[in-house]
């Protein structure tokens, strides 16, 4: 019986080739890292691009992104008020209109406030700016450095121009949004119809953005879209209640040392806070050159505790805890991602860096972990969970 011959083996075996990304094999004196490398390379380009065209694209578009945004903001406010009315049999519409006119009344009554006590101080706050200058003065033109008025008024002019030049890209982002009062209108427009739109009808307004997608990624982008409007949802609460602790805490503390205008500071803290990090920082320093100018040095070093003191809780207590678990973004991503939106965008950039940092990276993750690839549950079986998305 004859025996079929094997081939002979070869002694090594090569690896097979690696294709290059256009699916071409590169050249052989080409290392597999340095095909990999490339492969990755060309991807990070392409990934960077479309992100820099989005970016400048929303730039361009500013005049009707900012006040969508804005509306999204005040409408992951207002829908959880709305659903809870309408759970306790309020007509539909009758709790979309208290929401809205009650959100309204609340904010036209705090810058109402802020408006009416800044009026009446007004010529106070002007008389002790100039005596404390005046005083200022004195002091440096009997000090040792032997400074002259000349020169006290060149520094004086100097401090000023770096400040307005420091704070330029603050204002251009500010007044980008419109040059003039026909845009800030404009804007004020879009943002009311697209708040009564999303409490009317989210739902079926994301349900008609998800049908955009082609049919097998409907599951994965109306799941991630759920979890990052829950995301968005939990920001708008905590940042409140993180705004409020410092308006309170910086309020009390210049009514304890006996500053003018308590009502403002504690209404500009509140505001402020919005932006993370640098928003309280900010407006707490307003407190403190008013305690300066009211009250005199004892007093604003005293002042100036209270802003630390009221920020070292919120960095070390709230920031974290709070926050923290309900954004679930670390402290450094906030601190990045404020500087960069401050930069690209100023005060808006500012505002919006962390709740879309927060968004992108729930949705991404979302998507990455693969949920959405179970199975749908089997008919008959009933599903309890709410949709974030439901009105």
């Amino acid at each position: 019986m004859m025996r079929r011959s094997r081939p002979p083996r070869s002694p090594v075996e090569t690896p097979p080739p690696v294709a290059s990304a256009f699916g071409a094999v590169p050249d052989p004196s080409v290392s597999r890292g340095m095909v990999i490398a490339g492969a990755w390379s060309w991807r990070i380009l392409v990934v960077v691009g479309a992100v820099a065209v989005f970016v400048w694209l929303v730039i361009q578009l500013r005049i009707i992104v900012i006040p969508f945004m804005v509306a999204l903001l005040i409408s992951a406010l207002l829908v959880p008020f709305s659903s809870w009315l309408q759970r306790h049999r309020w007509p539909k519409w009758v709790a979309v209109v208290v929401s809205l006119v009650g959100f309204l009344v609340i904010v036209a009554g705090l810058f109402y406030a802020v408006v009416v006590q800044i009026i009446d101080g007004a010529p106070e706050l002007r008389d002790r700016t100039i005596a404390s200058y005046a005083q200022l003065r004195d002091l440096l033109l009997a000090s040792p450095l032997q400074l002259t008025e000349a020169q006290i008024n060149g520094y004086l002019r100097d401090a000023l121009a770096a400040l307005q030049q420091d704070s330029q890209p603050l204002l251009q982002g500010a007044l980008s949004i419109g040059s003039t009062a026909g845009h800030i209108a404009a804007g004020l427009v879009l943002m009311l119809f697209a708040t009564i739109f999303i409490l009317v009808g989210g739902s079926d307004i994301w349900h008609w953005v998800v049908g955009l997608f082609p049919s097998k990624a409907r599951r994965a982008i109306d799941g991630a879209g759920s979890a990052g409007w829950l995301t968005l949802t939990n920001f708008v609460k905590v940042q409140i209640f993180v705004a409020f602790v410092d308006a309170v805490g910086i309020g009390l503390g210049a009514l304890f040392l006996g500053l003018p205008l308590v009502v403002p500071i504690a209404i500009a803290v509140f505001l402020g806070s919005f932006v993370p990090v640098v928003g309280a920082v900010a407006t707490g320093a307003v407190a403190v050159v008013i305690a300066l100018v009211y009250n005199g040095w004892v007093v604003a070093l005293l002042m100036l505790a209270v802003v630390i003191l009221v920020q070292q809780i919120e960095g070390h207590l709230l920031q974290p805890f709070v926050m923290g678990s309900a954004v679930k973004v670390h402290p450094l991503a906030v601190v990045f991602a404020v500087a960069a939106g401050t930069l690209l965008a100023g005060i808006p950039g500012a505002l919006f860096a962390v709740p879309v940092v927060a968004v992108l990276n729930v949705m991404i993750t979302y998507v990455a972990r693969g949920a959405w690839r179970e199975p749908v549950p089997a008919a008959g079986v009933v599903v309890t969970e709410r949709r974030a998305t439901d009105v």
